[in-house]
Order: C-alpha cells, then structure tokens, then sequence
C-alpha cells in the first residue's frame, strides 16, 4: 500500500525558518526529492496493485506539492539569486544560472504533463495500468529536478551565499514568506 510506506511532502523536515532563506531554499530540496520518490512508489505501486485509493491520494500530495511549493521555490530562485550571479567573476557559475533558468521552464512544461497524468490517476476508480509513457514521463521529470538541484547545491548556492549580507537575507526571507501568505 503506497500510504504506509508514505512520508508526506513537507512533514518532518528540518525545521527552519523563512530568516535562514538558503536553508529554507534546501529543505525545499529535501521535500522534492521525498515528493519524487513518492511518486515512484506510486508507480510502483500501481504495477503491481493498480489503482486504488492509496494510489490516488498519493497522487494529490504529489499535484499538492508540485502545484503550490515548486513555483515558489522557482520563483525565490529567479527573484533572489539568479540575478545575483549572471554576472558572477566564475564563468561556470554564470553558465551554471543560464542552465538552471532553462530548467525552470523544462521542468515547469514536464511538470504540466505529468499533472495531467496524475489528475486521471486520481481522478479515476479504475484508470488504466501505467504505460511506458508515463514512466519515462516520470523518469524525465525525475532525473531533471535530480540534476537540477544538484547543480544548485553544488555550485549556484555555495556561490550566491556571500553575496548577500544579513540584512539581504532577512528582507529576502520576508520576500519568500509574504510571496507564501499572499
């Protein structure tokens, strides 16, 4: 059953706040990697169950997840740091941002694709088995949004941190969290 095995996106992950802006931006990292393997095990599931209302509430914390949490973490990105580093002294940083911004609308147009995959799952009480579009449909947006957030980690984030000063961050972090509220 895919919920037994199910940690919700965004419960139980590091408990930081909107004032640690680069923290918040990786614990949004650490909930679409949880958001992705929930929707492995979606597949997974269906399978070798099917359909059923395990599968189909899995896949409204997936539509849940994608829908509210990954456009404002794009945004946050595109607000905040990518216009502090396309200008950055490190060619690999500049190429790093150019890459990361053309990920955004690749991801955002698999993301459309794949929502309409997973609003027939869960809309349907007996939806057909997953085909091998859906699964390389979910190996796409899988693998992007794992290299995607790799490149953050490893070169876009290291290299925008000493760019901002505290006063930087708390008006950044009150940014992302009225972008949140409103």
């Amino acid at each position: 059953m895919v919920t037994s095995s199910v940690q919700l996106p965004g419960f139980s992950s590091p408990a930081v706040g909107f004032e640690q802006p680069f923290e918040m931006l990786e614990a949004c990292h650490q909930r679409v990697q949880r958001s992705l393997g929930l929707l492995a095990r979606i597949v997974e599931h269906v399978e070798h169950q099917g359909h059923d209302a395990s599968s189909r509430g899995a896949c409204g914390d997936v539509l849940r997840y994608f829908d509210l949490a990954g456009p404002h973490h794009h945004e946050d990105e595109e607000r905040h740091l990518f216009p502090r580093l396309r200008d950055h002294p490190d060619a690999r940083v500049r190429e790093a941002v150019a890459t990361l911004a053309q990920d955004h609308a690749r991801l955002h147009a698999l993301w459309q694709r794949l929502r309409a995959v997973l609003l027939r799952w869960r809309a349907a009480d007996a939806p057909p088995p997953v085909g091998e579009d859906e699964r390389a449909l979910v190996r796409q947006f899988s693998d992007g949004y794992t290299r995607h957030i790799a490149l953050e980690e490893a070169l876009a984030y290291p290299a925008a941190r000493p760019l901002f000063s505290p006063d930087d961050l708390r008006r950044i972090g009150a940014e992302m969290a009225a972008r949140r509220r409103g």
